[in-house]
């Protein structure tokens, strides 16, 4: 089992939805990013995205942020054994399950110690009422749609985020910025975010005055009823 540090009860409510910034590609950006705010930061551990990095880069970047901030990595239908070498070398506390992942799997990671996120999709496979299926930390709701795993930068009707039947923590994702994001908090009610090309001004390189603006406009947003995913 992995030794992680001790995480805030989900019990006890936040004050803001917990921030992630995923498909960081630059050590001084995720600085930046845990400086800004951020609760989690996001590494792409799938090849065919723009944004993936190998094992010993994701740890390069690992080492270096606060122990408050949980480092994630983001995988795609990958086997127990690709994930867990990632989280080894990566330095990893959190994975999120991007494809067509099954319970068994979820429950497997989660027994190892490690922040389960498995992603649901407003149009696309799982759908919301896979919930049902799974057992996770908390589900990341999108809306699905473009060439790649992930919200594409595409805008959707947040609210559906709601439909998701689970009382367990709900994190929002797909078309973020810093100009939508608190109409997105209003809209779906999550417990936490998670942005990407949003706060980027190329693929995996991130504008650290968007980050700066984005963790300003969630922490203005009254949510006390929040669960703690990170």
């Amino acid at each position: 089992m992995l030794k992680t540090p001790p995480r805030p009860s989900p019990d006890i409510p936040v004050s803001r939805p917990q921030i992630k910034i995923c498909g960081l590609t630059a050590a001084r950006e995720a600085e930046a990013c845990a400086a800004a705010g951020a609760d989690a930061i996001g590494f792409i551990s799938y090849p065919r995205s723009p944004r993936h990095l190998a094992d010993d880069q994701i740890r390069a970047i690992t080492r270096r942020l606060p122990a408050h901030v949980c480092p994630v990595g983001v995988f795609v239908n990958e086997p127990y054994e690709r994930i867990m070498q990632t989280v080894t070398i990566g330095g990893l506390r959190a994975v999120q399950l991007h494809g067509r992942e099954d319970a068994a799997l979820v429950e497997r990671l989660s027994e190892d110690g490690l922040i389960v996120i498995k992603a649901l999709f407003v149009n696309g496979e799982p759908g919301l009422e896979a919930a049902a299926h799974y057992r996770p930390t908390a589900f990341l709701v999108e809306c699905a749609g473009g060439p790649l795993p992930g919200g594409n930068a595409l805008d959707w009707n947040w609210a559906e985020a709601r439909g998701v039947p689970t009382e367990l923590p709900v994190v929002l994702a797909g078309g973020l910025t810093p100009g939508n994001i608190r109409d997105a908090i209003a809209a779906g009610r999550p417990d936490a975010v998670d942005v990407s090309s949003g706060v980027e001004v190329s693929p995996g390189r991130k504008d650290v005055r968007k980050v700066q603006a984005f963790c300003r406009a969630v922490a203005a947003c009254d949510q006390k009823d929040g669960k703690t995913v990170f």
